[in-house]
C-alpha cells in the first residue's frame, strides 16, 4: 500500500521539484498544500507534464488553524509531511520581521498540532544554512555552534528547528529530520520547471538569468569588500533536483533509523563567490548579464559552505551536479518561461 505524503509549499521552487521525485517513486502518493503567496498553480501543471501523473492539491494558508484542522480531518491517512511552506527572502524579512515570524513559525506550530492529532509518523523540515550565521571556520558541520542569526528569516529557521526538536522529544511515535539547505539553484533538466517567484526575485540565479534575457535591466552584487578571494559573498550552491532527491531519501531513512530527531546539511562542500557564479553563467550561456557593484546588504553572511560527510553516511546522498550544470539548467528554464 502506498504511503500518502503531504508536501506543504508544493508549488514553490524546491517543493515542486520534490513533488517530481515523490511522484516518480512507486512508494508514494502525494497531496500538496500551497496558498500561492509566492508561487503559481502553473507549477503543478508543469509537474504533471514532467511526470505524467496527477495528485491532489489544496490552496489555503497553514496559519489558518481552522482550515488546517479541516484539511487533516478530511485526510486521516497521511503518513508523512515535508514542510516547505515558508517565506524565504532575507531582505524581505529584514523589512517585514513580524510577517516572517508570524508566517514561518505559526504555520509550523499548526502543522505539528495536526500531526499529533492525526498520528502522523514522519516529518521533514525545510531548514537553512542561514542558521549558522557568520562562521569563522569553514566548512560547517551539523555540530558547528550557531553564531547570531543575521536576519529574521534565519531566526525563523533557528526557532523552527528548536520547536521541532522539543516537539519530537515530547511526542513519542513521531520522527523528524531538519534538512539545512545551502543555496539551491538550477532547474529541472527538462527545462520545464525551475525557480519562478511571483514577487520580485532576490536570489542570485533568477536575477542573473532574467537580466541575461532582458527581463530585468540590471542587478546588484551586494558587497565587494568581504574578506573573501574576490570581495564578494561566498555560498555553497547546490542543484535543486539534488536537494529534492534528498527529501525522498530522508523519508526512507526515517522508516528505519532509531533516531527520533536529526539534522543534516545539504550542499556540495564547495564555496563559490557571487562573482564566480556569474562567471560560470557567462561561460555556459555565452551571455554577459549587466550588473553593478553595490554595498553590503543587511542580513547577508560573508561566507558559508558545507561539510556533507554526515548526510553522505546517513542517506547515501551526494550532490551530482556541478556549478556549470546548475547554471546551464537555470538558463534553459529561463528561456522556456
Amino acid at each position: 500500500m502506498k504511503q500518502t505524503i503531504l508536501v506543504t509549499g508544493g508549488a514553490g521552487y524546491i517543493g515542486s521539484h520534490t513533488l517530481i521525485e515523490l511522484l516518480n517513486n512507486p512508494t508514494y502518493e502525494v497531496i500538496s498544500i500551497d496558498n500561492h503567496s509566492n508561487s503559481s498553480p502553473d507549477a503543478y501543471d508543469r509537474v504533471k507534464q514532467i511526470t505524467g501523473k496527477s495528485f491532489q492539491q489544496y490552496a489555503f494558508n497553514l496559519c489558518d488553524q481552522e482550515a488546517t484542522n479541516a484539511f487533516f480531518d478530511a485526510h486521516p491517512n497521511i503518513h508523512g509531511i515535508i514542510h516547505f511552506a515558508a517565506f524565504k527572502s532575507v531582505p524581505d524579512s529584514v523589512a517585514d520581521p513580524l510577517g516572517y515570524y508570524s508566517n514561518n513559525i505559526g504555520s509550523l506550530i499548526n502543522l505539528l498540532k495536526a500531526a499529533v492529532k492525526n498520528k502522523i509518523k514522519n516529518i521533514i523540515f525545510s531548514s537553512s544554512c542561514s542558521v549558522y550565521g557568520n562562521i569563522n571556520q569553514l566548512p560547517v558541520t551539523e555540530q558547528t555552534p550557531f553564531e547570531k542569526a543575521e536576519s529574521p528569516y534565519a531566526y525563523t529557521k533557528v526557532a523552527g528547528e528548536r520547536i521541532l526538536e522539543d516537539f519530537i522529544r515530547a511526542t513519542p511515535g513521531i520522527k523528524a529530520i531538519a534538512l539545512r539547505y545551502f543555496n539551491p539553484v538550477g532547474a529541472h533538466l527538462s527545462g520545464l520547471l525551475g525557480e519562478s517567484p511571483i514577487n520580485k526575485p532576490t536570489n542570485l540565479v533568477p536575477l542573473i538569468t532574467r537580466t541575461a534575457l532582458g527581463k530585468i535591466k540590471s542587478f546588484t552584487v551586494f558587497g565587494t569588500d568581504y574578506n573573501t578571494r574576490d570581495g564578494s559573498c561566498i555560498r555553497d550552491y547546490v542543484h535543486v533536483s539534488d536537494i529534492a532527491n534528498a527529501h525522498v531519501l530522508a523519508l526512507e531513512h526515517l522508516e528505519t533509523t532509531a533516531k527520533t530527531y536529526d539534522v543534516l546539511n545539504l550542499g556540495t562542500g564547495n564555496g563559490v563567490s557571487v562573482l564566480e557564479a556569474i562567471a560560470s553563467f557567462e561561460k555556459v550561456s555565452g551571455v554577459k548579464p549587466t550588473y553593478t557593484l553595490g554595498p553590503r546588504r543587511a542580513g547577508d553572511v560573508e561566507a558559508i559552505s558545507s561539510d556533507c560527510s554526515k548526510v553522505e553516511k546517513a542517506l547515501h546522498w551526494k550532490a551530482k551536479y556541478n556549478l556549470d550544470e546548475m547554471m546551464l539548467s537555470a538558463w534553459k528554464w529561463e528561456q522556456n518561461l
